[in-house]
């Protein structure tokens, strides 16, 4: 059976709404919630960007089932590696064990506002560098570390949950999934690929949790969706290479202009059928993925999404 997740969207609702949603997706019933980090919005029309780790904070204290994961984080510019280690661990820790260190190589849209975007071959360089940091700190050894784009002196985490914070990394290729094959406890994907689970599981992840994400829009009017996601969501399918390198919300919708509402509504189902959103999910389940997490996209949504989610989706999403 498929782990059935639900994503804490920081770009489209402020601090307290997402850990008042975390609450409510707990008690409908979701086995594991992601959250976004960002410092930006994709869009303006979104408008919201908290401190994704202040957050994560408030819903392991709030919470006391429901499993947590960053998805993802970006080691390599906002972030020193060795403090990503460190507040990873205090979650995991607040949490009782049940948080997961989602991580990737980022975008820069995200990461600019500390200094120059990196060329994406000198980025791999970097996100491979931190993962050599950050997975001994996890596990209790004090580390030193010489390399060619960080430096650690000396550095131990004193605050660690019983079991060390398991990591997962978003792939996109065979490069990016041999990295999570080869130091994380877990592949990370946006798209339902079957060939990127195969990689993934011939580098030696086979047997390991791959996990996915899946927007949908559910709602009473399929019109009324439409519009949401086109307005929020029509970023969506520029795809990696292109999300990676766009700096900021006027350049994604410089990007996006010309996308129309049928664009958006063709890779995002819309509406209140939810056999559309059963079989959204059902591509990633096709794949392989064994955890898969629902966006619903629109803030206002959310408490109509996890009531309906409750009582229709879960159960059906279930019986996959």
């Amino acid at each position: 059976m498929v782990n059935v997740g639900y994503t804490l969207m920081c770009e489209q609702v402020g601090p307290k709404q997402l850990v008042d949603h975390a609450v409510r997706a707990e008690a409908a019933g979701f086995d594991h919630l992601v959250m976004s980090d960002h410092y930006y919005p994709w869009l303006d029309a979104q408008g919201h960007a908290p401190y994704a780790w202040s957050v994560l904070g408030a819903v392991a204290h709030a919470t006391s089932r429901v499993d947590l994961m960053s998805f993802v984080t970006c080691p390599i510019r906002r972030y020193h590696p060795a403090v990503v280690a460190q507040k990873a661990s205090t979650v995991g820790v607040l949490s009782d064990g049940r948080f997961t260190l989602g991580l990737g190589a980022g975008e820069n849209l995200n990461e600019h506002v500390v200094g120059g975007w990196p060329h994406v071959q000198q980025r791999h360089e970097m996100f491979e560098e931190a993962l050599q940091i950050i997975r001994p700190l996890l596990n209790g050894e004090t580390l030193t570390f010489s390399g060619n784009h960080f430096d650690v002196p000396d550095a131990y985490v004193w605050d660690r949950p019983d079991r060390p914070v398991p990591m997962a990394v978003a792939a996109s290729g065979r490069q990016s999934a041999t990295l999570a094959a080869e130091y994380a406890d877990g592949m990370i994907a946006t798209d339902p690929l079957p060939h990127l689970v195969e990689m993934y599981e011939e580098a030696g992840g086979a047997g390991r949790p791959r996990y996915g994400q899946v927007a949908i829009c559910y709602g009473p009017d399929e019109a009324e969706c439409r519009k949401i996601v086109h307005d929020q969501f029509r970023w969506f399918g520029l795809g990696w290479k292109v999300n990676a390198d766009l700096p900021d919300p006027d350049a994604f919708a410089a990007a996006t202009q010309f996308v129309r509402e049928e664009d958006v509504a063709q890779g995002i189902s819309c509406g209140p059928d939810v056999d559309k959103h059963v079989e959204a999910f059902k591509k990633f389940v096709d794949a392989g993925f064994t955890h898969v997490a629902l966006v619903q996209v629109g803030a206002e949504g959310q408490p109509m999404f996890l009531d309906w989610a409750q009582e229709e989706l879960l159960p059906r999403l279930r019986e996959l």
